[in-house]
């Protein structure tokens, strides 16, 4: 398989995403047969499109960046006749653990040879394709609070957490209606994720104000979702879901708007992404 020519993608605002962090990948790369032909800085520069790839003739964009970003960029190229080399340099790396375990990049890179163009199924809705999840409630305000604790702005972290602890608490609820699953009288937030057929969808709820915020927090600001009690809905195609106010959505990890009523579906990715799993990484 030919990983070559490669572009790597960077963004200086995720997890260790440094200049020195990226220096040692494209050297671990380099030392593995795979030189980095460009490297795109993102959000300095644009992030590639699908005719600046093919009019470079790249086999590869390996993209070194947090969850939001790879999904920006992913969803972007969707089509492509290359493949996304996902690496870990955000905060959670979702998309990476998937595809390559939780391992260090150079371990990744070290792997290469014997890795496996694969495709994923994602989760599919009017506002955005989620590569990993999207949660869907009141409880996805808990975006906004992470997005200014990233941004070490201690006001608005004060403004948005309050708002946030508001809308979990008091917030019209979220119920499952196609099919009709779950509680009858609903959820703080309903998490759909994809990476199978069929979409694994939990329901989360919380019984007092301290849960409310420390859960808020724990699983919606650092993304431990499944930390956290919920119940485990069940597996479907596509699921229907509907409140009394605009759904909140966070599809991996960036805020959207929704409306009264959403469906999110699970369809295959039409994008190749490269994994080292099965090479033992």
């Amino acid at each position: 398989m030919t990983i070559t020519p490669l572009w790597l993608l960077t963004n200086s605002a995720s997890g260790s995403n440094t200049d020195a962090a990226v220096d040692d990948l494209v050297a671990s790369l380099r030392a593995a047969g795979n030189e980095v032909a460009r490297v795109i800085r993102f959000p300095d520069e644009d992030l590639p499109t699908r005719a600046d790839l093919e009019q470079a003739g790249v086999a590869t964009l390996a993209i070194f960046t947090g969850d939001g970003t790879i999904n920006a960029a992913a969803t972007a190229l969707e089509g492509w006749g290359g493949a996304l080399l996902v690496l870990p340099g955000g905060t959670q790396n979702l998309l990476s653990k998937a595809l390559h375990s939780d391992v260090p990049a150079e371990t990744i890179t070290g792997a290469l040879a014997s890795a496996q163009r694969v495709r994923r199924h994602v989760v599919r809705s009017d506002h955005g394709v989620a590569l990993i999840e999207l949660l869907a409630g009141p409880g996805a305000m808990w975006a906004d609070v992470r997005e200014s604790v990233r941004d070490l702005d201690l006001s608005a972290v004060a403004e948005t957490f309050s708002l946030a602890l508001r809308e979990t608490r008091e917030g019209p609820p979220i119920r499952l209606v196609e099919p009709d699953a779950g509680k009858p009288e609903g959820y703080r937030a309903v998490l759909v994720a994809g990476g199978q057929p069929q979409l694994e969808v939990e329901g989360y709820d919380f019984a007092d104000l301290g849960e409310f915020a420390a859960q808020g927090f724990a699983m919606l600001v650092k993304r431990n979702f499944r930390e956290g009690p919920h119940d485990d809905i069940g597996c479907y195609d596509k699921v229907t879901v509907e409140s009394e106010a605009p759904i909140a959505l966070m599809i991996d990890g960036e805020r959207r708007e929704g409306t009264q009523r959403e469906t999110f579906s699970s369809e295959e990715f039409a994008l190749d992404f490269l994994s080292t799993r099965a090479s033992g990484a």
